[in-house]
């Protein structure tokens, strides 16, 4: 009695891998998902979160380091209503910025940059991007920003080109 070449399962195996997918394929992957689904769904926002990250993979960019974060009651009109204020730092410039909600779902961010002026700054959310420029005292303002994980770009002037700036990711 010969003793089987383990050559031939794969070859076998290979070319089993290389049919196109059936209905009996179909129906195990489906019972497979729906498994998962039920006992190890994915995180809530996950998806959202990497794509994200992904996104920003790309760009070369000094990253900022966030320094400082409040929570401030909104005063007598709102005992649920908060502002919140971010401070993040890099080598180029320091950026504050205040999160005040509003109706529906979203953030008014009034934020300064120092130093500021001709800052192009940009607020890149699950649902795109909103930019803007500081003005001379290095000030800014996003009226609407869908509330949800966001990252700041700041793009500074720096000589002849300009620096790229990338906040750590804050839920807004």
């Amino acid at each position: 009695m010969s003793t089987p070449d383990p050559r031939d399962d794969d070859a076998r195996l290979d070319a089993l891998a290389a049919e196109p997918l059936d209905a009996d394929d179909a129906a195990v992957l489906g019972a497979i998902r729906a498994l998962l689904e039920e006992h190890d769904p994915v995180p809530e926002g996950l998806v959202d979160r990497i794509e994200f990250e992904l996104t920003l993979d790309a760009l070369q960019a000094e990253v900022a380091t966030l320094t400082q974060v409040d929570l401030v009651g909104s005063g007598a009109r709102s005992s649920t209503e908060a502002v919140r204020t971010i401070t993040f730092t890099s080598e180029s410039v320091t950026t504050m910025v205040t999160l005040t909600p509003q109706e529906a779902g979203s953030v008014r961010v009034d934020g300064w940059a120092a130093p500021g002026a001709g800052v192009r700054v940009e607020v890149l959310h699950a649902g795109g991007s909103q930019a803007t420029t500081a003005d001379e005292d290095g000030r800014f303002v996003f009226e609407r920003v869908p509330v949800g994980l966001a990252k700041f770009v700041l793009h500074v002037p720096a000589g002849d080109g300009e620096a790229t700036v990338l906040s750590p990711a804050v839920e807004l």
